[in-house]
């Protein structure tokens, strides 16, 4: 049996339901964030919850209680659930509208766990193709449930036998649906988009071990500036690192994973091993 958390009470799984007045029926307005649980914990978990409030502060919805006691609900329902492996979404709705566009008194909070296989602790041998597209998500620093655009787009995706598809607006480029997006130069420097994109806890982390080996920069990366790189990569919560070894037509660098992207993959590994291993001496 699998359990969910609606509101105030854990329920079964198939029991979980929100009435059709919720503006994430009506409207798709509310927020999300998602972790992966290693060994029972949640990794990261401070700096997704963080996020978490942020958002919910920007869309002017309220989570009905403090950050540690969200997370003992968390715990809880790792407890109950019993999925080592697994993958945890945090939903905030904007609740059930008096007339399907007002924000309603009460958020809906939805907490769902699901099993999933990550990828493996060994650097990928190959590298992925993506497409791009222009395109400016609305709110793009806050975690919001619209995703039209990035699942309108997949019959492209598919179509181009991509991987994925990267946002650009006006030559400049953001990030990916589900994903932020990195560049390598060829003098090792290691680039990263900084506007209108969503800050992703993975990309937090590589920056920081990019910054004890390399010179990391923040901002502005143009499409030129993709087709100059030596390596490109993307990172996410449940891919780690992904090297790009195509963006459209054009082979990035030589055509294989680079060696920036292999070590930072390598440090994130060994960075997530400490963090379960704080964990579990707690």
């Amino acid at each position: 049996m699998i359990y969910t958390y609606l509101n105030n009470s854990f329920v079964e799984e198939d029991k979980a339901f929100l009435h059709v007045s919720d503006l994430s029926i009506q409207r798709g307005y509310g927020i999300f964030d998602f972790f992966r649980v290693m060994d029972s914990y949640p990794l990261f978990i401070e700096d997704y919850l963080e996020r978490l409030y942020v958002s919910a502060k920007e869309m002017h919805l309220n989570i009905p209680y403090e950050p540690a006691q969200l997370k003992e609900i968390i715990f809880e329902l790792i407890r109950r659930n019993n999925l080592p492996l697994s993958g945890i979404k945090v939903i905030l709705t904007g609740g059930y509208s008096p007339d399907g566009y007002q924000l309603a008194d009460k958020a809906n909070l939805i907490m769902l766990q699901k099993a999933m296989s990550f990828p493996s602790a060994e650097f990928p041998s190959e590298g992925i193709k993506i497409i791009t597209h222009e395109y400016l998500r609305d709110k793009p620093h806050v975690k919001t449930i619209n995703y039209v655009v990035g699942i309108w787009i997949q019959n492209k995706v598919l179509e181009k036998k991509a991987a994925d598809v990267l946002y650009h607006y006006k030559d400049e480029v953001s990030e990916f649906p589900r994903c932020n997006f990195f560049i390598v130069k060829h003098d090792n420097t290691v680039v990263t988009p900084g506007d209108n994109i969503l800050e992703g806890v993975t990309r937090k982390h590589v920056l920081k071990l990019a910054a004890q080996k390399y010179k990391v920069q923040i901002g502005t990366v143009t499409l030129d500036d993709v087709l100059q790189a030596r390596e490109a990569f993307l990172t996410s919560t449940s891919k780690r690192i992904v090297p790009i070894t195509q963006t459209d037509d054009h082979i990035i660098g030589d055509g294989k994973p680079g060696r920036v992207t292999a070590e930072l993959f390598q440090d994130l590994v060994r960075l997530e091993n400490v963090e379960r291993a704080k964990a579990l001496t707690k």
